[in-house]
């Protein structure tokens, strides 16, 4: 029996850049969370630059003396990918690729390549499809060239793969039939929701890769799928539980990130339609994330986007087995003197204070789990006796 030729991974280097007001750690921290995608991808991150920038060079973003570090690395090196932590104009990319003479990526196209490797479904694929065609039509110039040499990998993967017309005219017509194809899939879905009647939805919502799939599968008891990679679950879904009697609906939607593409967004409307329509959201954060604070806010301004930002929430700390608890102020508040020893000090940090609507667990060791419970129960409970003031048998 002939053995499968095993493939090496995609060697790629990353690039981030750094404002005036940035923070080093900040910066480490966005490039680690870029190594995350690349991996997520397929491919592996051998080295990153930085380079602090006020305003990006119009021509190649960054300049030409780290261009050129980039380019003597290259040289040693076997590299196959540049990727940047920005999203590049189309004449940029041209530029840079000129220089480096190897594929060029930023943070939307390998977003999108993600997405792309990810999705299952024929409505997944659709709305994925159609992200990719409009990143794809403003850089026509020059992009199919660089597709027709098959180079394969990651960025490659959708659309790319195909041998695809450089007619802007053919493109644009797909993206029209894309469109019309998803909003009869949206039409399809909202039917869906409708005859779901007055069930009480409660959406779990956060950042990727924060636990949303693996505390739906505790509550639902359901096998939903999960990972430890960015973008597990883009498909949402929809499962009835009963909590003491209680009947609601949760749903597991797509996780939100930093600097995602508008595209995408737009395209995954029916998907986020579940969130908009939700009667409570429960905020998933990762607290052992150093940057969980910054990826609320994230999630608070995507859910403002969606025109969600004002339904009933509450958050989940989740993944506290993971938190180290450290002697240090700093690490939870600066403003104050107190220091965090216990899970109980962490209860009654500021976090919890300020965030009032709040609770703290873990999904993988059911840690809290009943308390989580009984606030889904009592809140859903609330919503429940408004519209079904007969049903007081329920509980």
């Amino acid at each position: 029996m002939l053995e499968k030729k095993k493939v090496e991974a995609e060697r790629a280097i990353l690039v981030g850049v750094k404002s005036i007001d940035q923070k080093e750690e900040e910066v480490q921290e966005y490039l680690k969370e870029l190594a995350f995608l690349t991996k997520t991808a397929g491919a592996t991150p051998v080295e990153q630059f930085t380079q602090q920038l006020n305003n990006p060079n119009p021509k190649t973003f960054i300049g030409s003396g780290k261009l050129n570090e980039i380019k003597e690395f290259i040289k040693e090196h076997t590299i196959d990918t540049v990727i940047f932590d920005e999203e590049l104009t189309p004449s940029q990319m041209r530029n840079v690729e000129k220089l480096l003479k190897c594929k060029i990526m930023d943070r939307a196209n390998l977003i999108l390549d993600i997405f792309a490797k990810r999705a299952k479904t024929a409505h997944a694929k659709t709305q994925v499809e159609l992200a990719q065609y409009e990143y794809l039509l403003p850089r026509l110039t020059g992009m199919w060239t660089h597709l027709e040499r098959q180079r394969g990998g990651i960025g490659t993967r959708g659309p790319g793969e195909r041998e695809i017309e450089t007619d802007r005219r053919i493109v644009r017509d797909k993206i029209t039939r894309l469109k019309n194809q998803l909003a009869k899939i949206d039409k399809q879905k909202a039917t869906q929701r409708k005859n779901r009647g007055k069930m009480v939805r409660v959406a779990l919502v956060g950042y990727t890769n924060v636990g949303k799939s693996t505390l739906m599968n505790l509550l639902s008891k359901s096998s939903v799928f999960e990972e430890d990679k960015l973008f597990a679950t883009l498909d949402t879904t929809v499962r009835k539980i009963a909590i003491e009697n209680l009947p609601f609906l949760i749903t597991d939607t797509v996780g939100f990130i930093r600097k995602l593409p508008h595209s995408l967004i737009e395209s995954f409307k029916s998907t986020l339609d579940e969130v908009r329509e939700a009667d409570m959201l429960l905020h998933v954060v990762d607290i052992s994330h150093p940057s969980y604070e910054e990826q609320i806010q994230i999630v608070n301004k995507t859910l403002n986007e969606i025109g969600a930002g004002e339904t009933p929430t509450y958050i989940v700390f989740n993944k506290i087995d993971q938190l180290e608890l450290k002697d240090h102020k700093e690490d939870f508040d600066v403003n104050s003197d107190e220091t965090i020893h216990t899970f109980q000090d962490l209860k009654e940090s500021w976090m919890a204070k300020t965030n009032s609507k709040s609770i703290f667990i873990s999904a993988k060791n059911k840690t809290n789990f009943q308390e989580l419970r009984e606030l889904l129960y009592n809140e859903v409970k609330k919503i429940h006796v408004k519209r079904y003031p007969y049903n007081d048998f329920l509980y």
